[in-house]
């Protein structure tokens, strides 16, 4: 049986007990393994773990700290990565039959840079089908839950790496985020997600160098895990042609001080239906950092549901050109929703994709005076709380008697617009599903994310909820 205090140790404390000799990095590896044999069955939060080569892994890492040798920040830190980063020598399968034997040659950077790092990756995490859904449930592995209630999604698709963190796996989980895949289930699953600056961790594996959507970012208990996570990952690296120089200087853990800060805050983006406890927990969120030192500035963006129409659009492109060609084989064994997206996507001319790109540019002209004068912007993460594993999530998009858009995600926005986000927890709704407060940043500004992220940690703990497992 697992220990709860070793389950749910953060990245940073666990590896600073471990450089001081007060824990054994093979208790907290067996311990990591432990927790998933326990709880997978239930949450089906990971596809692959590798527990005898973890375990001698950790093995090692005890040995290095008994000869003195120098170690690095995780060091003997059990880690899991998202099933579609690849891993070198260890099957990566994108959620889908297409690649259910692929073994890659190499180590995506980020893996790697983990790896330097000192980290032991216990296994692999659950996605959809090529990370296309907000859901996590793939034709290959079937559906994952969420810890809170088993009947609910964690959201996706980093939804693995989400539960597993939450479960009490693993203290940092690698997820990728393209249209929100980190933040969505850092919201439903209640931790934190960070998706950095476009450009900032090398995402080097994609046939496309000229892809500005996706970024690495970590699934994470503290702000100060994801913000190792992005000090010890970043770039610039020549691989990948969208990385940024210099890297920036992280401290960790982040400063909380959020005193002279102006953060405006819009509820709804201008659009959205927000469920109410959504709403709510936004508010109280905002009214913490606002006792807490910072301005608090309401705003109205005035944006419209063209911008979801848009980011679909070019999903489906996406998923046309990268992955489309497994469609006369793999038919029968992709998602529905995979198929019908790859299939608009060859629809649309490079005219109709391109044109979909003034309203990136109108959107953008509309937040960038409000950038101008404030620090962040402050706004749900999630429409909703974690909707159950049927959720609908395309059939469920619409306008409401009120003309209120009805859509689950609002982040997508933001990976358009290349700028940083966090996700944190920001409460918990009626029926004790979490809720996430999203934290957007000016363009780079990849620290006063963290930093605001810290102070709401600070004003409103989130670290002793558990979910009943």
């Amino acid at each position: 049986m697992s220990n709860d205090d070793l389950s749910y140790l953060s990245a940073t404390e666990a590896a600073a007990l471990i450089r001081d000799g007060a824990l054994s990095p093979t208790d907290l590896v067996t311990n990591a393994l432990a927790r998933i044999e326990e709880v997978n069955p239930t949450l089906n939060c990971f596809c692959f773990t590798y527990p005898e080569e973890a375990i001698e892994q950790a093995r090692a890492a005890e040995r290095a700290i008994a000869a003195g040798d120098d170690v690095g920040p995780l060091h003997g830190v059990p880690i899991a990565i998202k099933d579609l980063t690849p891993t070198q020598g260890k099957t990566t399968t994108f959620g889908s039959y297409a690649y259910k034997d692929w073994v890659p040659g190499d180590d995506a950077l980020v893996v790697q840079r983990l790896r330097d790092a000192g980290a032991i990756m216990v296994g692999k995490t659950t996605t959809p089908e090529f990370a296309f859904s907000s859901l996590t449930d793939s034709p290959l592995w079937g559906i994952t839950r969420n810890p809170w209630n088993p009947d609910h999604t964690p959201g996706g698709s980093s939804g693995g790496s989400a539960a597993a963190v939450v479960a009490g796996c693993v203290p940092l989980a690698e997820g990728s985020d393209a249209g929100g895949s980190v933040r969505i289930p850092a919201s439903h699953s209640g931790c934190v997600g960070l998706k950095p600056s476009s450009g900032r961790i090398p995402f080097e594996f994609l046939p496309t160098q000229f892809d500005y959507m996706c970024c690495h970012g970590p699934l994470s208990r503290t702000v100060a895990d994801a913000a190792l996570f992005l000090q010890l990952c970043q770039g610039p690296d020549e691989r990948d042609l969208n990385t940024l120089a210099p890297a920036l200087t992280v401290d960790v853990p982040p400063p909380s001080d959020v005193r002279g800060l102006r953060l405006a805050l819009s509820i709804d983006l201008g659009y959205y239906h927000i469920d109410p406890d959504v709403e709510a927990n936004t508010r109280a969120a905002a009214d913490a950092l606002a006792q807490a030192g910072a301005e608090i500035e309401p705003v109205e963006l005035g944006w419209s549901a063209a911008f979801n129409e848009a980011w679909w659009a070019y999903w489906g492109v996406f998923q046309a050109t990268h992955f489309g060609h497994h469609l006369e084989r793999w038919r029968d064994k992709m998602h529905p929703s995979v198929v019908a997206s790859m299939e608009e996507g060859r629809k649309m001319s490079a005219v109709e994709l391109m044109k979909t790109e003034t309203i990136y540019t109108e959107a953008w002209n509309t937040l960038r005076p409000i950038l101008e004068r404030c620090d962040a912007l402050l706004c749900p993460t999630e429409a909703i709380p974690a909707p159950t594993v049927d959720y609908d999530e395309l059939g469920s998009m619409g306008d409401d008697a009120d003309g209120r858009h009805q859509s689950m995600d609002m982040t997508m926005q933001f990976n358009a617009l290349k700028l940083p986000a966090l996700s944190v927890p920001s409460g918990f709704s009626a029926q004790g599903l979490p809720t996430g407060l999203q934290i957007v940043g000016r363009r780079f500004d990849d620290l006063t994310v963290l930093r605001i992220g810290a102070a709401l940690e600070e004003a409103r703990p989130w670290r002793q909820h558990r979910p009943p497992l």
